[in-house]
């Protein structure tokens, strides 16, 4: 190690947070690009719902893997892999020539974000050794990341309404070369631990159960859930993951320890992660289709739209760091799968050519209520876990959360898949009614599954 690497952990924070923030902002920024890509490729929304899904997809179902090979191979070696994949697919994405080329890049943009993330806060790990200092660079990280998330959406209505849609691929070229020089010049070579196994299997049967899941899933919209190949799909996804449960019973290293799901507030946390990502995600990409397609608005004006809810999502999450520690985990919880249903809720009254203002309330009470979900659920899965298992319990729950939100989008797309406007509003107001139904249910799981402890309302690191 050289003391150029010791001495340089802000450099190190900046490529960290540049690895979190290209993962977050083509989460959002895909978005505002629908319209376009529908005309562009002259696809349906079965067709967008891949665009969306091939990225949640293989970031949920590689997660746990980046991690692990960040372990044997070393953080900052799999990290800049990472950022290497993920330029180079943006790339692709940006070149594409047909909407299959733009969903396989689309899918390897996936891959490269499940190496990013675990391991920029491995780094972050190794360059703070102080818990104090460490903790304040993570707020950080994250805070980069709500920006990324917060500007997304206007970032990317403005450059597809001037440059097109390929251009919001394409800026992650520069933003990927500095992250990588960054992270090569001043973050510290990582341990190896060669010793730590993969479960190729469980990742094997992972990635099958949940691809057949999202190709069942997305197939429903074009062919109907009585074909054979949405059945199909539905079979392979039960087989394999009755498969992947029953290598993590028997195998001594498990990629995902069944064990933790023994722990009620961890598997708790999980579900309602599983939940706030499917209504958070699903009616994100009914809205984008609702501006674009129903009210006729732009890229950019599609972005705007969105600004009060990304807003609200970046401060909030800020704030709930600090009420945990006053008011106890489970309250928030409860208070925020409430208001996250009644903003929701208030979003029924939504129809053609109706004033943009009444929806800015319910936006803001929705937002608000997802954003103070987040920094709890993690939380409480710190806090329930034994010290020594917070990184594969932190994984678990953002795996979770991928999964949510990728039945989210490919279940509100079903219900959207008419683009005609009468059916569509019938979609849209029966994805929102789903959206504060499971909202409500998380609520009452909450309510009556957790219990406030001291540990549960532990300072979030």
């Amino acid at each position: 190690m050289s003391p150029n690497h010791r001495s340089r952990p802000r450099l190190t924070l900046a490529a960290a947070a540049l690895g979190f923030v290209v993962v977050l902002l083509d989460v959002s920024v895909v978005n505002v690009a629908l319209d376009a890509l529908r005309t562009g490729f002259a696809t349906d929304i079965s067709g967008l719902q891949w665009v969306v899904n091939a990225y949640t997809l293989m970031f949920a179902a590689l997660l746990l893997m980046g991690g692990t090979l960040g372990d044997r191979l070393g953080a900052r070696a799999v990290f800049v892999s990472g950022f290497a994949i993920f330029t180079l697919a943006s790339v692709a994405c940006g070149l594409a020539p047909s909407l299959a080329t733009l969903v396989a890049a689309r899918a390897a943009q996936g891959t490269g974000a499940a190496l990013l993330v675990p391991n920029s806060l491995s780094l972050l790990q190794q360059a703070f050794p102080d818990r104090e200092q460490r903790s304040r660079a993570v707020g950080w990280w994250g805070a980069a990341g709500g920006i990324a998330l917060a500007a997304g959406p206007v970032a990317g209505g403005f450059l597809v309404t001037h440059l097109g849609w390929r251009s919001i691929f394409l800026i992650n070229l520069p933003i990927g070369m500095i992250g990588m020089a960054l992270a090569l010049r001043y973050t510290i070579p990582s341990r190896t631990n060669g010793s730590r196994s993969l479960d190729l299997p469980g990742q094997a049967t992972a990635i099958l159960s949940l691809g057949a899941l999202a190709l069942a899933l997305t197939n429903a919209a074009r062919l109907g859930w009585t074909h054979p190949q949405v059945l199909a799909g539905i079979a392979v996804a039960l087989l394999s993951g009755a498969a992947f449960v029953a290598n993590a019973a028997r195998s001594k290293a498990p990629m995902l320890p069944l064990s933790l799901f023994a722990i009620p507030a961890f598997s708790i946390a999980s579900a309602i992660g599983i939940i706030v990502n499917f209504a958070y995600y699903g009616l994100i990409f009914v809205f984008s289709l609702f501006f674009q397609l129903q009210e006729q608005l732009s890229p950019q004006q599609t972005g705007i739209a969105f600004l009060p809810m990304t807003v609200v999502l970046m401060i909030m999450n800020i704030i709930a760091g600090r009420l945990i520690t006053r008011l106890g985990a489970r309250r928030i919880m409860v208070f925020g799968l409430l208001l996250a249903a009644a903003g929701y809720g208030l979003l029924l009254q939504i129809h053609v050519a109706g004033s943009y203002w009444l929806l800015v309330v319910p936006m803001l009470m929705a937002a608000s209520g997802i954003a103070l979900l987040i920094p709890t659920m993690t939380n409480i899965t710190l806090s329930a876990v034994d010290p020594s298992r917070v990184g594969i319990a932190s994984g678990v729950l953002n795996t979770a959360r991928q999964v949510g939100g990728m039945v989210g989008v490919a279940t509100c797309g079903y219900l959207v898949r008419d683009t005609a406007a009468t059916a569509f509003m019938a979609g849209m107001h029966l994805s929102i009614a789903l959206a504060v139904v499971l909202l409500v249910a998380g609520a009452a799981l909450a309510f009556f599954g957790l219990h406030e402890r001291p540990a549960d309302v532990a300072p979030q690191t």
